[in-house]
């Protein structure tokens, strides 16, 4: 019964680390990239019933500014990556799913960006989800709009997290500064409180001693 108590929580632990390895967010894409860098374009579909099979290929098409139509420039299925435009040639990598077909993230890595990478990307999820009885088939698209600049420029999300950051640092050492006076002070009084209940059994104890000695010597009398 022992080693089934410390079993249990162990099994429940493996069971949750399990079910949130295997779980999925979508995350929206970064927008901004610089120039002679690479950059990773995010694209994540979840799929909503995890407990269905499924297999999904993937389609990357991009829409330079200033033109009209898309071009189709990645796929990736189960036989692998296929680059289908010669402008990407050698510089896409896959950064999303590995080792399956059920693919949810859908992400490409754009080597050596250059400027006439701005523009629109959409990535197009054909998905097959198998049932007992039938094949349902979804197609899922997601939109990066992307600007590559000639130097990283901080955006206001990251400038107000860091200044809340060092706020809540200064506020952190505000307040154990505070808890540190008040133990000092609590620390102080108990000391003193114990002093004082210190001399005053003291006191006691040599008044009470007096009086045996007082009443000692009026009987020898």
């Amino acid at each position: 019964m022992a080693a089934l108590r410390i079993l249990l929580p162990v099994l429940l632990c493996a069971s949750f680390v399990y079910q949130c390895h295997g779980a999925c967010a979508e995350v929206d894409s970064d927008t901004e990239a610089v120039a002679g860098t690479g950059f990773k374009l995010g694209c994540i579909s979840c799929k909503r019933r995890s407990e269905v099979d499924g297999s999904a290929t993937v389609e990357w098409y991009f829409r330079a500014k200033g033109e009209v139509e898309f071009v189709h420039i990645y796929t990736y299925n189960e036989y692998g990556p296929a680059i289908e435009n010669e402008r990407f040639q050698d510089r896409v990598d896959w950064n999303g799913s590995k080792r399956s077909n059920d693919i949810q993230d859908a992400s490409i890595y754009l080597l050596n960006v250059t400027f006439n990478d701005s523009g629109t990307y959409r990535c197009f999820f054909n998905r097959i989800l198998f049932y007992s009885n039938y094949e349902y088939n979804t197609v899922v698209s997601k939109v990066v709009h992307l600007t590559v600049v000639a130097k990283a420029t901080r955006g206001t999300a990251s400038i107000v997290s860091e200044v809340m950051m060092y706020v809540s640092i200064i506020g952190l050492q505000v307040w154990l500064l505070i808890e540190m006076i008040y133990c000092y002070r609590k620390i102080a009084a108990a000391g003193e409180e114990a002093l004082r209940e210190a001399a005053n059994a003291e006191y006691l104890a040599i008044a009470s001693e007096s009086k045996d000695n007082c009443a000692g010597v009026q009987v020898g009398e």
